[in-house]
This record gives structure tokens, C-alpha cells and sequence, in this order.
């Protein structure tokens, strides 16, 4: 076999070939995997963390669910005999007292969550639009609105519950005394009245978180679309309807979301207001849940209500992120294209 070698001519760059038995790959550079595994190192303390806060108790709550946990067995919760699904299945016998109870606490809930949620975004948008423009004082104003959200829970829940005293709280020195809008004092920790109360604490501590996450999303949001719109002649309800909401849209998503989560597992609210038994008309299933197993001590039936509403739970949220991310990758044809594509048929 002959082989021929060419010289290089100047200016020409020399190619060097190895033979195919030292032929060598890539080498891959230190640096390269240090810089791929530091991202895992960095998250380890909080999958750490998350592992014993949230995992190992959640796991240790389904055994108890399955076992017939009552004040007897408290001392060494392991030896307690083991029920299989009874405790699930006298959760949701709604003709047996326990189920009914839970039944009546479930629908509390999410009256209670679907009126929460739904003034927390409608108050919070609001706001947030107003604030939109430059004015003199927006700082202060933003700063005076986010402070039910700075405040500690327990000390705003308290100081609602004394404003809500019947003899010497203020809300009826106003409706009753002031304004004369009611024949006599209210009482609002106790009867139907509890509702109203414990919904206006949940809107008025919740309402700023909304005002906040949907002002940030309006920054992302062109202001030559409103001038382009106001042009048009386009009013400042349509440029709402037209613009603002539209462009909220993925930041409304996640808030409506989170705020459901927040707000159905509320627990600080209504136990700080109402004490360890809450009234009939705002027992909320965080309550009923804590009444069932930590004042009648029976540790298993609460264990099978908690997995339950963890399931439920569950449920929602997987089918509210397939509906909005369903919508979102739905593609809208416009108008103009059917119409032409009608014409053409």
C-alpha cells in the first residue's frame, strides 16, 4: 500500500491524522460536572428540609388513618390495632352523626373559599389597576395597602376579635351607635354572624397579597397597547376587558390557585377568632379536623378526614391545571380567517 504524502503549501493549516487505534473522544472537563451538580448540592438542605417537615409527617398521618387511634393508645400510638378503612368509611357516612358533621363543615369550606377567593381577586385587581398610573403619593398608598399582609396573623386576628366584641367592639359602636344602620348590637364571634366575621378578616388579611402579585403582572404589560387603544377610541372598561385582563391571564392562574389552597387549609383565622370550638355557621374542615383529633381524641378518625381533604385537594388542583393549561395551548382562530374560510368553502 502506497502512501502519499502532500506538503503544505504556505498559508495552508497541517491537518494531523492520528491512526483509528489512538483515536481518542472528548474529554469531559471538571468544571463542566462541578457546574451540573452544584444546582442539586444547592437544593439538598431544603429537599432535606422538606423531607422532614412535610413528607415524614404526612406519611406517619396515613398510617394513623388506617389504625383505631383513640385517647388509649396515645402513649405508644404503634400498638394500636389496625381498622383497615372503617375510619374512612364512617368519615363519609353522611346519614351517621361524624359524617354529617364533616358534610356540613365540607360545604362551610367552600362557600367560605369560593367568597374569599373570588373578593381577595376582585379587590386586589382593582386596586392594583388604580395604582397602575403615576400619581403623587402611589408609594404611600401601595406601602398602606400592604400592610394587612405585613401584619403577623395572630395579632391582626386578635384585633379583629375585640373589634368584634359585642358590648365594646368597635364595628358595632359604628353600625349600631354611629350610624344607627342596626336596631341593636350584633354578635358576631357567635350564631350566623360568625360567617360574615370570619369572612371579612380572610378578605381584608388576603386581599393585599392579590394587590401585589396582579401589580407586578401589570408592569409586564406594554403601555403602548393602551395608547394604541386609546387612539382607537377604545374607553377605559374595554381597555380592561381587552388588555388588562387578557394579559393577566397566566399571573390570575397561579394567584386564584394558591389563594384556593391558602384559603380552604386556613386555620390560624378561625381558630384564633373563634377559640377551640367554632360556631356551626364557620366551621371551617381545618377546625372540624383539629376538634376531631385533638378534642375528642380520636386520632384516627382525624387522620382519615386530613387524607380526605388531601385528596380532594389533589383532585382540584390536577383539574384545574388541565383546564387552564388546556386553554392556554388551545389556539383561537380569528374571525376574519373562518369568515374567509367559510367563503372559500
Amino acid at each position: 500500500m502506497t502512501t502519499t504524502t502532500a506538503s503544505a503549501q504556505p498559508g495552508e493549516r497541517t491537518v494531523g491524522k492520528s491512526s483509528p487505534g489512538t483515536a481518542r473522544g472528548p474529554r469531559r472537563r471538571p468544571g463542566r460536572i462541578r457546574r451540573i451538580g452544584l444546582p442539586y448540592l444547592l437544593l439538598l438542605p431544603a429537599l432535606l428540609l422538606e423531607l422532614l417537615v412535610h413528607l415524614v409527617p404526612m406519611v406517619i398521618g396515613i398510617v394513623m388513618s388506617f389504625k383505631e387511634l383513640t385517647q388509649f393508645y396515645i402513649r405508644d400510638w404503634t400498638t394500636a390495632p389496625w381498622t383497615g378503612l372503617d375510619n374512612f368509611t364512617m368519615s363519609v357516612d353522611f346519614d351517621a352523626p361524624v359524617g354529617e358533621a364533616l358534610l356540613h363543615s365540607f360545604l362551610v369550606t367552600c362557600a367560605f373559599t369560593v367568597l374569599s377567593v373570588g373578593l381577595c381577586w376582585l379587590i386586589g385587581t382593582a386596586a392594583a389597576i388604580c395604582m397602575q398610573d403615576a400619581f403623587r403619593g402611589r408609594g404611600l398608598l401601595r406601602a398602606i395597602f400592604l400592610v394587612p399582609y405585613a401584619l403577623p396573623v395572630y395579632a391582626a386576628v386578635i384585633t379583629w376579635a375585640f373589634m368584634f366584641q359585642h358590648d365594646n367592639g368597635l364595628v358595632n359602636h359604628v353600625l349600631h351607635d354611629q350610624l344607627g344602620l342596626t336596631d341593636k348590637p350584633s354578635f358576631w364571634l357567635i350564631g350566623d354572624n360568625s360567617f360574615v366575621a370570619l369572612l371579612v378578616v380572610s378578605v381584608w388579611k388576603g386581599w393585599p397579597f392579590a394587590f401585589l402579585i396582579v401589580m407586578a403582572g401589570l408592569q409586564n404589560i406594554p403601555k403602548e397597547l393602551y395608547e394604541a387603544a386609546a387612539l382607537d377610541g377604545a374607553g377605559v372598561w374595554q381597555q380592561i376587558r381587552r388588555i388588562t385582563l387578557p394579559s393577566l391571564r397566566p399571573v390570575n392562574q397561579v394567584l386564584v390557585l394558591v389563594l384556593f389552597l391558602w384559603t380552604f387549609n386556613d386555620f390560624n383565622t378561625p381558630f384564633v377568632l373563634f377559640g377551640k370550638a367554632a360556631p356551626e355557621a364557620a366551621d371551617l374542615i381545618s377546625i372540624h379536623i383539629y376538634q376531631s383529633s385533638f378534642v375528642t381524641w380520636n386520632f384516627g378518625a382525624g387522620s382519615a378526614m386530613s387524607v380526605l381533604l388531601l385528596l380532594f385537594l389533589l383532585l382540584v388542583t390536577g383539574v384545574y391545571l388541565f383546564v387552564t393549561s388546556r386553554a392556554t395551548r388551545t389556539p383561537r382562530t380569528p374571525r376574519k380567517h373562518e369568515e374567509r374560510r367559510t367563503a372559500d368553502v
